[in-house]
């Protein structure tokens, strides 16, 4: 069930499906808009789903769904082992100035973990993060929180990232150009991936003469923060791409050709484009916080400074200089293969039937 079917959790599902082709799969999904709606609204819309009523062996749920309510919904579920996967948690997902701050999000999240026999999270960020603000959450209230929940979380909880598909783990086919290096800034367009602080970098960058060519591509939507536009029109001298890639192959073939794969996020659960790039045999430059710390080499971690976003820049820049000068090898993060992947992914869902539910 994918209440919130977005690209990642799409794709996730359609892995899932791939890897284990001995399992007779039924998915329910629902479209990515209308977040609000979608996180708070999905048992009803599923209210009257037939497919509740059959017997399961079975089901996996994203974070988005309202575990807890559907199987109050429906009994038929209530015998039924549920992992829930979380690619990301609403305690640790930054709120915009535009958006309306509500707790109904966070407790979609808690009463589904709680609801759920296993617990699955991308990275061991998103799993500490969730634990830490699920205990923040719970010392606010004035009585009546039960004892040993958050132990209980922890107990059930394990981290499988969403698996990069092997073919993308090729040999570099082209040497890595350190002279004039080809940056790559990948991500989503939006507010929490820093793209604010992707102009402080070039701005710095640029103050120091220090020569770069630049790759900026990844989801858009109709409304985007107008940063993008100030980045493409101060640099579009050292453009390579810009804008989304509509066909796979495309996106595929500017991973094999970029040297740096950048990343100047404030939220990233896992890091599926930094992984991707990675695997295609880009060096990674990230700051050191999120997910990064996990498969990004220590020595291409540049200094956070969340709360002072110029010099953060700085230390981006020093990191950006200092590979330069370095001129590292690309290490490839062979752990989140999906064949390396397949056999623990196989695991957990034995163990969840196996245990009635239950991680063993």
């Amino acid at each position: 069930m994918s209440s919130y079917d977005a690209a990642s959790h799409r794709r996730w599902r359609e892995q899932l499906v791939a890897m284990l082709p001995d399992c007779q799969w039924h998915t329910l999904v629902l479209s990515p808009r209308y977040f609000r709606w979608r996180i708070r609204g999905n048992p009803l819309t599923w209210l009257n789903e037939p497919c509740f009523q059959e017997k399961w062996d079975l089901v996996i749920a994203t974070s988005m769904v309202d575990l807890a309510a559907l199987k109050g919904f429906h009994p038929t579920l209530a015998g039924v082992p549920c992992l829930l996967y979380m690619h990301e948690n609403q305690f640790a997902f930054p709120v915009s100035a535009g958006q309306h701050a509500s707790v109904d999000p966070q407790v979609v999240n808690l009463y589904s973990a709680i609801a759920a026999d296993g617990v699955m999270f991308n990275s061991a960020w998103n799993r500490d993060s969730f634990v830490e603000g699920v205990g923040q959450f719970l010392g606010k209230m004035p009585d009546g929180v039960p004892e040993g929940l958050i132990s209980g979380l922890h107990e059930k909880s394990r981290i499988i990232p969403v698996p990069i598909e092997d073919r993308l783990f090729v040999g570099r086919q082209q040497t890595l150009d350190w002279q004039c290096p080809h940056l790559l800034w990948n991500h989503r367009w939006e507010y929490d991936k820093g793209p604010g602080r992707l102009l402080g970098l070039l701005e710095e960058l640029e103050r120091r003469r220090l020569p770069f060519r630049l790759s900026v591509v990844g989801e858009s939507f109709r409304k985007y923060p107008p940063v993008f536009d100030t980045i493409r029109e101060r640099f579009g001298h050292r453009l390579v791409h810009w804008g989304f890639l509509e066909g796979r192959a495309d996106y595929d073939r500017l991973l094999a050709r970029a040297d740096v794969v950048l990343s100047t996020a404030l939220h990233d659960f896992q890091g599926l484009s930094m992984l991707e790039a990675m695997a295609s045999g880009c060096v990674a430059l990230a700051p050191d916080r999120l997910a990064y710390r996990e498969y990004v080499p220590a020595d291409n971690l540049y200094a956070s400074h969340e709360a002072d976003p110029g010099r953060e820049a700085r230390a981006a820049a020093d990191g950006l200089e200092q590979l330069m000068a370095r001129q590292p090898a690309p290490v490839q993060p062979d752990a989140w293969r999906a064949s390396e992947l397949q056999g623990h992914y196989q695991d957990l869902f034995e163990s969840a039937l196996a245990g009635a539910g239950r991680f063993s």
